[in-house]
Parts: C-alpha cells; structure tokens; sequence
C-alpha cells in the first residue's frame, strides 16, 4: 500500500473543497448572513492543511487498483466530515450525526434529509447542500484528475473506481483530456438548465440550486414543498433535464465528435428512455382519478417517474397518495437507476440488460444445450470478466440492502419506510415511501441506522466496491504486513 501517495491525493482534494467552501461563503456575504463566517473559516483551514498534506509529491507514485479503491473511499468520507463543520458552526445542523449525515447524502447526490424545516437555514447552508451534489455529480476525483497530473495506470484506478457504472473507458486517448471534456459538458449542461430555469419564472437562488440538484441528480430543495410551487413550464424542463442528465456522458460526446449515428444506437439509453416512457404511462393511467386534469396526472406521473429512475428525489406532489401499483413502480425504478457514465445512481440500465440477456441465454442453454451465444450490449460481446463484474455487484448489493435492513428495523418502524428507506439511500435516491417519503424525513432513525444510512449511500454512489476494500480487514492487513517487513529489512 502507497500511503505516500494516498496522502498526497487527500491533501489535494482537501486544498479544493477548501477553495469550493468560499463561494457558498460569498454567497452567504451576499445575503449579509453570520453564518457564512463559518465557510470562510472551515474553507481556510481546510485549504491551509491540504496544503501541507500536499506540498510535497511523493517519489514513489506506483498505484494500484486497491490504493485507488482505498484513496477515493477515504477521500468521500474525508470530504463529507469537513464539509458538514459548517453547519456545526454556524448552528444551522447542530449535531454531527445529523450534519454527517447530511453532507454524505448532499455528496453522494442522495437527497435524503434529517431536516424538518429547509426554509430555516441560512442562504450559505442552502447553497452548500445543493452545490454538494453538483460537486459530487461528475465526482470531485474526476475534477482532480484534469487538473492534476497523474501516471495513466494510477489516474485509470481512481476513475474506475470513483465512475458509475460497470466500465470506464476514455473518451480520447489521455484521460486528463477525458476528464476535462467530462466536466466541460456537465458544466454547459447546467448553464443551459439554470437559464431555462430563470426563463421559466424561477427565482435566481432557487435555478441555481435546483440546476445543481439536477445536474448531479442530487435532490436537495430550498422550499419545504419540493417543486410544488414552481410553474408547470419549470416541472417539465425539471423533467427533462433530470432524463438528460441520467444518459451517458459519452453519448454527449459522440454528438459533439458529430458521430450521430454511434450516439443515437445506444441500446442502453433507448431502454432508458422506454422504461421511462413506459412507466410515466403505467402511473399516469392508474393515478388518472387523483387529479382535476390529464395534463396534471402526467405531468406529476412524469416528473416523479423521471426524478426516481434518475435517483434525483425532486418531487412536485406526495406521492405517497399513489395507489400501491404506482408507488411499487417506483421502488423498482429506485434499484434499476439511470445509465452507466452519467450522473445517476442505482444499478444502472446497463446492467439490468445484461442481466437480462444472462437469464435468456441460460434458458436457451437448457432448451438447446449445444447452443453457444454471446451475450452483446452496444453491439459488443460482454466479456467473462464483465459479467463476473456485474453478478458480483449484484450479489454484494443484495446482501449489504439485506445486512442494512436488519438492522435498521431495530428502530421499530414499520416495513414500508424501513424497506424504501434502505433501497432509497443504498441506490441515492433521496425519499422512499411512508414516514420517509416526500412530506417526511430520517430525523426519527436513531444514529445508529443513521450511519448505516450513511455507508450505504456511499457504498451506492462509488458501486460498492471501494467502501468494501476500505473497510476489508485483509486490505490493512496485508498491507500493514507488508509495512513491516519493509522496516525490519531496513
């Protein structure tokens, strides 16, 4: 294990939420708030220590893929303890737990809250919540990687590690490039989004809050009522964008390359599309009796349907008034999540088509045991070793959704909000159903459940793996071990 090296990527993502925490304390000078005193302060001391954890690169920059796994693990949990000292501070969240809870989710884009009354924090915190997720959307390692850097074997680890989805590949040949071009269409996309915004009759705190919320498919609200008080004209370009940033990056890029034809044969983003098409129609018809008109059942059908399967939480109504078919639809959506390379959580669509095509191929198998077919996605053949990949994945989510829920019942609340609030931070959702859902919140879960909640909405957004090495006693272990050696040889 290259600690060395570990450090020095710390340091330097210490040094840039440092610098981040200075614009939701500008914002908070603006609005002539106190407690923007305790951005500025947090955001200096962390600057001033990353700076002195990274002042000098190490020698040795060998970095495998268990120091990459290691170092993005430590680098969310790192981030989201510093990040929540403000709220402590400045009064706005008082208690750790409940602040650490509230970065991990605002990081992680989960959108889940301990907070009863959003209205009564301060302009700074509020800014802080929703810029958590933008920051946490494309992935604050993916930034450093196009500012800093790094040997091709050493950045691949960490961009594996940090990327949703069950690859990762490069746009261009280097991937600092990649990197850079990933962060340059995230931040077009989000420009076009705040103006639409604005254009729609959103007020400029509220579209630059709500745009970061969508662009990192996060789902924090300034206003207690969601989306509700916002015009039809601004729930449907909420909509659609939360559906725009659930795609794959790389098909952005293939447009801008002006490979039209490769961008739009993507079968996972055509699934996508019909999964959401297909659900929207489901709720719609099923909830028709609910409201005045049938631009209102689609409209509420639409937005909930797009904001699920995105893992971006936004809500425009209580859906928890759903008939019990439409609010299991969405559970489902909560676990299948948006495409692979984009900014959404869940399993990704990706996965379930290969999943998919595994359990026809061995029914075809059983039927006609001399066949031999390769499973394909995006015209490709699913290597063995994507496939293992992706079962191992399922497995390992299965059974921390299984170990969290055990434990989470010992609070004692009935299954309905134990089950969604389970599925909802392990995938990043934000609000499950009943005393989680989008009028209630997870202030009444003890601690305990609380840091369980916490885990697995880290666990959900780095794909689980990274959170698993971290805390597997063979990693130390072994590299303890190996520590120790080195110093006896000495």
């Amino acid at each position: 294990m290259n600690f060395a090296v570990i450090f020095y990527v710390l340091g330097f993502v210490l040094r840039i939420e440092g610098l981040l925490m200075f614009i939701p304390a500008l914002v908070g000078a603006g609005y002539r708030e106190r407690e923007c005193i305790a951005f500025f302060a947090v955001g200096a001391l962390a600057f001033l220590l990353g700076l002195a954890i990274s002042f000098r690169r190490p020698k040795n920059q060998v970095f495998y893929a268990k120091e990459g796994f290691v170092c993005v693990a430590l680098s969310w949990i790192m981030i989201s303890v510093v990040g929540c000292l403000p709220f402590i501070w400045n009064g706005d969240i008082p208690n750790f737990t409940d602040a650490f809870f509230e970065m991990v989710s605002g990081f992680t884009t989960t959108g889940s809250s301990i907070l009863t009354d959003v209205g009564a924090l301060s302009h700074a915190s509020l800014f802080w919540r929703s810029f958590s997720h933008w920051i946490g959307g494309m992935g604050v390692l993916v930034f450093l990687l196009s500012v800093l850097p790094m040997s091709g074997g050493a950045a691949m680890n960490i961009m594996k590690a940090e990327s949703p989805g069950p690859q990762v590949g490069k746009m261009v040949p280097k991937l600092r490039e990649s990197s850079m071009i990933l962060y340059i269409i995230y931040t077009a996309m989000t420009i076009a989004e705040i103006i639409v915004y604005i254009i729609g009759g959103m007020p400029v705190f509220d579209a630059v809050t709500v745009g970061f919320g969508v662009a990192g498919t996060g789902g924090f609200s300034v206003r207690n009522s969601g989306l509700a008080e916002y015009s039809t004209f601004c729930q449907y370009a909420i909509g659609v964008f939360m559906i725009l940033f659930g795609v794959n990056f790389n098909v952005y890029y293939l447009l801008l390359a002006k490979k039209i034809k490769q961008a739009f044969s993507s079968e996972e983003v055509w699934s996508y599309l019909g999964i959401i098409a297909a659900a929207t129609l489901a709720i719609a018809l099923n909830t028709l009796h609910l409201f005045g008109t049938v631009e209102e059942t689609f409209r509420y059908a639409f937005v909930h349907v797009s904001s699920i399967i995105t893992t971006t939480g936004f809500t425009a109504m209580d859906y928890n008034l759903y008939p019990e078919i439409s609010k299991q639809i969405l559970i489902f959506l909560m676990f299948i999540g948006a495409c692979a390379g984009s900014t959404g959580g869940g399993m990704k669509v990706s996965r379930l088509i290969v999943l998919l095509k595994s359990v026809r191929n061995e029914l075809s198998r059983i039927i006609h045991p001399r066949t031999v077919k390769r499973i394909r996605l995006e015209g490709k053949v699913v290597e063995h070793e994507t496939l293992r990949s992706i079962n191992t994945y399922f497995v390992a989510l299965l059974a921390l959704y299984c170990v969290s829920l055990l434990i989470v019942s010992m609070d004692d609340f009935d299954a309905a909000t134990n089950l969604s609030a389970v599925a909802t931070t392990i995938n990043n959702v934000g609000p499950g159903i009943s005393l989680v859902g989008p009028t209630g919140n997870f202030s009444g879960f003890s601690d305990l459940s609380k840091y369980v909640f916490c885990f697995d909405m880290l666990a959900g957004r780095l794909e689980m793996f990274p959170m698993l090495v971290l805390f597997s006693p063979y990693t130390w272990h072994q590299a303890f071990k190996r520590k120790k050696k080195k110093l006896d040889e000495a």
